[in-house]
């Protein structure tokens, strides 16, 4: 890292992060708010066309490792059947069969749920990455 660049630069970056704050809910969570809040903005990311390696990408990244720093420290997540974790971690984060349509099917979930199908690797690795969490609880 050249040093140099930010010898003095503080002054200004501390401007300018504080106008990202301003539009953004970006900061360490440090309590349930905070951590609705980071989920909050990860669906509303999770909404947005995003390119790999582009700034709303490395973004919901950084959002979701934050996200899944918080759930690793203060979040229990049942032993139970994959599709009873599902439910409990679409409850948790308030989010409805629907807001999982960039991993499956809303008939799909709306199956998994029911008992009526398992769920596959895929969709239970997509669902670990989404909701930070090991792919054997939907396993």
């Amino acid at each position: 890292m050249n040093t140099q660049r930010h010898s003095g630069g503080f002054p200004e970056i501390a401007k300018t992060w504080a106008l990202l704050q301003g539009q953004v809910f970006l900061k360490p969570i440090r309590n349930e708010d905070d951590y609705q809040k980071m989920v909050a903005l990860a669906d509303d990311l999770a909404d947005q066309p995003r390119e790999e390696g582009g700034p709303l990408n490395d973004l919901f990244d950084l959002v979701t490792e934050l996200i899944g720093i918080w759930e690793t420290q203060h979040v229990d997540v049942p032993t139970a059947e994959p599709r009873e974790v599902l439910r409990y971690l679409l409850e948790t984060h308030d989010l409805k069969q629907k807001d999982l349509t960039d991993i499956a099917s809303p008939t799909l979930i709306s199956d998994i749920l029911a008992g009526r199908r398992a769920i596959s690797k895929s969709v239970a690795k997509a669902l670990a990455e989404r909701f930070s969490t090991d792919i054997s609880v939907f396993l």
